[in-house]
């Protein structure tokens, strides 16, 4: 369903460049001091940035609540993707899913919904053949690459699916899903939503969009709605109202989705993220109830 791409750890300009940085506060429209001088990060600078060491950014972001990292809301956040992504809040059952969901994907496997088209699921199965050669999965490393970026199953068929079921029974590549989860969509996308002021409902807005879109510069990528978002609000980072443009940034992803699939159910946005908005539950504590295609769900 995503469109991922390579690593990005983006962020915006730190207090050394110029730029007001509003610590997350959890709170909602809570009135801020204005940004200072300084031009806002483009899509493609934050690429740059995000390959670049940026100690500053680093010190600030340990300083800052943990939000979303705190193990208990990370857990929480699993469990709110994998109801989109898998149809069930038990996020761990989901390691050896895979089908084709014809959405021009390909495959779709994988606790976080990791793509035979789009690249993710490729680096997952290279990285994890690193550490472990003789991996079940190893030998259809041609026939990935093959077909990265499109939906053919081309020397996927008949065994692929087989063998990524067998090898999601072992710990090791179940351990490698999580870890290429976290790198390539949890962590930057906390990363940069905390840089943007946000508090714990809107660093799982990221993320969720992160898993969605893809870690994509493009229009249709995640960097690419950021920056939509940002033309139309400011971010609390920038002095901004964050009820305001979390509500603005869940406008810009469902119009988005929309328009990249026609008559696509847009529960986890509609029913999930902006009901927790409208509630204020900035925090995203629990109880949490909210519905996906048709379905509800609850945690204590």
């Amino acid at each position: 369903m995503k469109r991922a791409g390579v690593l990005l750890l983006a962020a915006v300009p730190v207090i050394a460049t110029g730029v007001y940085f509003v610590m997350p506060t959890d709170s909602a429209d809570a009135p801020v001091t204005p940004p200072v001088a300084g031009a806002q990060s483009s899509r493609e600078d934050a690429k740059s940035r995000a390959e670049e060491e940026r100690a500053a950014d680093d010190a600030l972001i340990a300083d800052l609540p943990a939000g979303l990292d705190a193990p208990a809301k990370k857990e929480l956040a699993q469990q709110l993707v994998s109801s989109a992504e898998n149809s069930t809040t038990k996020w761990r059952t989901s390691y050896g899913t895979i089908e084709d969901l014809g959405d021009g994907c390909g495959y779709t496997a994988g606790i976080i919904g990791f793509c035979t088209g789009t690249h993710d699921l490729l680096t997952l199965v290279e990285r994890y053949t690193e550490a472990h050669p003789d991996n079940g999965l190893a030998t259809y490393l041609p026939a990935l690459r093959e077909v990265d970026g499109s939906d053919s199953h081309e020397g996927l068929d008949p065994g692929f699916t087989a063998a990524w079921q067998a090898e999601a029974e072992l710990p090791a590549f179940r351990e490698a899903q999580e870890e290429e989860r976290d790198r390539v969509y949890f962590e930057p996308a906390v990363r940069l939503a905390k840089l943007d002021g946000l508090g714990t409902l809107g660093q799982f807005v990221y993320f969720d969009a992160m898993v969605f879109h893809g870690p994509d510069t493009d229009a249709g990528g995640f960097y690419g709605l950021r920056e939509e978002a940002m033309r139309k609000a400011r971010t609390p980072g920038q002095g901004g109202g964050e009820k305001a443009y979390l509500k603005t940034f869940l406008d810009v992803r469902r119009d988005a989705m929309r328009a990249k699939r026609p008559g696509i159910d847009t529960s986890r946005v509609d029913t999930a993220q902006r009901r927790f908005l409208e509630a204020g539950n900035m925090k995203l504590d629990t109880p949490l109830v909210w519905e996906m295609y048709g379905e509800t769900y609850r945690l204590p």
